[in-house]
């Protein structure tokens, strides 16, 4: 569904991202781990269509999205659940879910979205006219994954979405995470909570400098020595 072909990513004189490769196969959890700093998020951010790449191309579902703005990239079907959550502080629960479906002129499956986006997550129902701003952490992260699904995507980039929470809250969010996938969604899923994220993903890629050193079927990687030593606290 996704290849990313030997990428190279700039800030200024930073070189961020260095031949990066991946593949994201339709309907799997990918996972991409790594130390704060190693590229994961430039990574999103550069399928997003927020930053450009100075060399290689990004492919989705076989065409060529490298140069289209990020505002096109959502309506085919990307959409991002951004690190720090990032929802809209000065709007309601209910406006920011909206937001997600800016794009979107199906008022009735719209609806039955909104719907949906409630049954999952009953507390985004129950502060549905509260200001985004005053919600928890995990009630903001909640609303960020809803919004990002409002946007009806084949492909969902999560960036960070343990990041900040308790970890009984962990828990509820990767099985959210793993429901989401079992309805049909793909995801490439950033994290540095590795464990989580390996233990949801089928395959996983460990990046470094801008730089993927290490892939693999996520089980494998779990088990790897080399793996357990940098990101397993063992």
């Amino acid at each position: 569904m996704l290849r990313i072909d030997e990428i190279d990513v700039y800030y200024g004189a930073i070189h961020a991202l260095k031949r990066l490769s991946l593949e994201v196969e339709e309907g799997s959890i990918v996972t991409l781990i790594g130390a704060n700093g190693a590229g994961k998020t430039t990574t999103l951010k550069t399928v997003s269509g927020l930053l450009r790449p100075k060399t290689g191309r990004i492919l989705f579902n076989n065409n060529d999205i490298t140069k289209i703005p990020p505002e096109k990239i959502v309506g085919l079907g990307i959409s991002q659940v951004p690190e720090g959550r990032r929802v809209f502080p000065s709007l309601s629960v209910l406006e920011n879910l909206e937001m997600g479906a800016y794009l979107r002129k199906d008022k009735k499956a719209i609806a039955a979205d909104m719907e949906n986006v409630f049954s999952r997550f009953p507390r985004l129902r129950e502060r549905s006219k509260q200001l985004a701003g005053t919600l928890s952490g995990g009630e903001q992260q909640m609303l960020a994954i809803g919004r990002a699904l409002m946007a009806r995507p084949s492909l969902m980039l999560m960036d960070e979405p343990s990041m900040g929470l308790a970890p009984l809250l962990v828990k509820e969010i990767f099985s959210i995470i793993k429901e989401i996938n079992q309805r049909g969604t793909t995801i490439l899923l950033v994290e540095q909570n590795a464990n989580m994220a390996l233990s949801i993903a089928d395959k996983a890629y460990v990046i470094e400098t801008g730089e993927i050193v290490l892939q693999g079927r996520a089980q494998e990687l779990m088990n790897s020595e080399e793996v357990k030593k940098a990101y397993l606290g063992g």
